[in-house]
């Protein structure tokens, strides 16, 4: 059984209580911007073993009756097709899928803000697409002097000339699909119009990390360095809270950076200069008084690490990331002692793919023993590590065709004879899928198969960088994967 080191469910109660207190603080108008993942949270979950991925989402359902939900997205981010990282597609197909989910949960979102809007004819079509659904849309174009001319934007060219967005309901969660989405703007434009037409509405900030009640260099707020390495972020002591208080809590530059100019907007919006002391006093995290083991989670944020750092690497070799990005990460490794001896599976994978002479993948299953599977013509190594982590999971001979010759057979004819592909081995997404139709007359199979959710939460190394169907499905089986930073095949082109 794995080690918890997240108490999730009293993290779930704490931060309920904390957001609804900042609720009663104000005029019973809270605007809260939620940074992360509404769902899916993996990197939380992998940092703190027990978190749940969708935590913050659940967490709105205490609130159903009293939330609503802006999105913000960025108009360049359209117009650019940006891509998170973690499910291949774009930040405005994500939206819909997330926007999707929400409302089957019964949670209320009320409207879409695509922000920094100049023309861009992307922008104009994903609005007409959201509008011709029913979904309220509005556009917010870059605010003058944003944002530090506090004069020009706490005026009506500034915040003023953006429309104001009609909310109902006390707590407006505003999220965005990933950074730099205009969150904090559309806040306070918001406020600045509440507090025109008389509501003295409030702003706050849930971001779980860094995790400002826990040491400073502790791995998990590391690991969000890591996370971030490529946004230059960098955890600090937070001098306005030491200076306010004389106790030491943890930030990061850019919310540091930017306080003074925040605090200042507020107070030209609210008149008052007593709301917030520090960065840290505007958020609403209690996720450091959910650690349940410290010593889980300071491991499990260490492989973190490991895996941010090889997975730069991989993207400073397909050319989506630069040295300076890597280099950080490799601070980080450093001042923590870490080397691929912390990671087991890189040497298995290594040692084995050197005798064979080909990718190989290793998987760590829970009980520490590690399994391997090469690349061949018939398969991946994704596939074939898979295949065989169920085998022995289910105490099956490693010589056993868990999948007949006679189904992967006619698989390989159809995309090389038909479909004219020149890679025929099959993805481990092809093998599952023929694991599949194997189980339906083969209750032995069928038996190795119901193993595959033991493998969540397991740790992988493959030689090679993987295809992205292979990534694709390692991360919906929750397998935590690195991958060397070498290319499977001299080929230019490869999926």
């Amino acid at each position: 059984m794995a080690e918890f080191g997240f108490d999730n469910a009293l993290y779930v109660k704490k931060q309920a209580e904390n957001i609804k207190k900042r609720i009663e603080q104000f005029d019973n108008k809270l605007y809260l911007e939620f940074g992360g993942k509404l769902f899916d949270d993996y990197h939380a979950s992998r940092v703190l073993p027990g978190f749940d991925p969708s935590a913050k989402v659940k967490l709105l359902t205490e609130f159903k009756d009293e939330a609503e939900i802006i999105f913000c997205i960025n108009a360049g981010d359209i117009e650019k097709k940006k891509i998170r990282a973690d499910f291949g597609i774009t930040y405005d197909l994500d939206l819909l899928r997330v926007i999707d989910n929400l409302r089957n949960m019964g949670l209320l979102v009320s409207s879409v803000v695509i922000t920094r809007y100049c023309e861009q004819p992307a922008a104009d079509i994903f609005r007409q697409k959201l509008e011709s659904r029913g979904l309220r849309t509005y556009l917010h174009r870059p605010t003058p002097g944003y944002p530090t001319d506090v004069d020009q934007i706490v005026s009506d060219t500034g915040f003023g000339a953006n429309p104001c967005i009609e909310t109902t309901r006390p707590l407006v969660v505003v999220t965005a699909p990933g950074p730099c989405s205009g969150k904090l703007a559309t806040c306070l434009s918001q406020l600045y119009h509440e507090y025109k037409r008389g509501v003295k509405a409030g702003y706050a900030k849930f971001e779980t990390f860094p995790i400002w009640s826990i040491p400073l260099k502790h791995p998990v707020n590391l690991a969000y360095e890591a996370a971030t390495a490529d946004l230059k972020d960098v955890n600090m002591i937070d001098p306005f809270h030491l200076e306010a208080y004389g106790k030491t809590a943890v930030n990061y530059n850019r919310d540091i950076e930017v306080f003074p100019i925040v605090r200042a907007i507020l107070e030209r919006i609210t008149g008052r200069d007593d709301i917030y002391r520090s960065p840290t006093d505007m958020g609403v995290n209690m996720a450091g008084f959910a650690i349940s083991n410290d010593d889980v989670t300071r491991a499990a944020a260490k492989q973190e690490i490991i895996r941010r750092y090889y997975k730069a690497r991989c993207d400073v070799r397909q050319g989506t990331a630069d040295e300076e990005t890597a280099g950080r990460i490799e601070l980080i490794l450093k001042q923590l002692s870490l080397t691929d001896a912390d990671r087991p599976v890189i040497a298995a994978a290594k040692e084995k793919s050197a005798a064979c002479g080909v990718p190989v993948m290793a998987v760590m299953l829970e009980n520490g023993k590690i399994v391997t599977g090469k690349q061949s013509v018939l398969m991946s190594a994704a596939a074939a590590a898979v295949l065989n982590c169920i085998k022995v999971l289910a105490k099956l001979p490693d010589e056993l065709h868990l999948i007949s010759p006679n189904v992967i057979e006619p698989i390989i004819g159809l995309k090389g004879n038909t479909l004219n592909m020149k890679h025929t081995m099959l993805s481990l997404n092809e093998i599952l899928l023929a694991l599949a139709v194997s189980a339906a007359s083969n209750d032995v199979v069928a038996y190795a198969m119901s193993k595959l959710s033991q493998l969540k939460g397991c740790e992988a190394h493959c030689t090679h960088m993987v295809g992205q169907e292979d990534e694709s499905a390692l991360l919906k089986l929750r397998i935590n994967l690195t991958c060397g930073p070498h290319f499977p095949s001299k080929d230019l082109f490869y999926q």
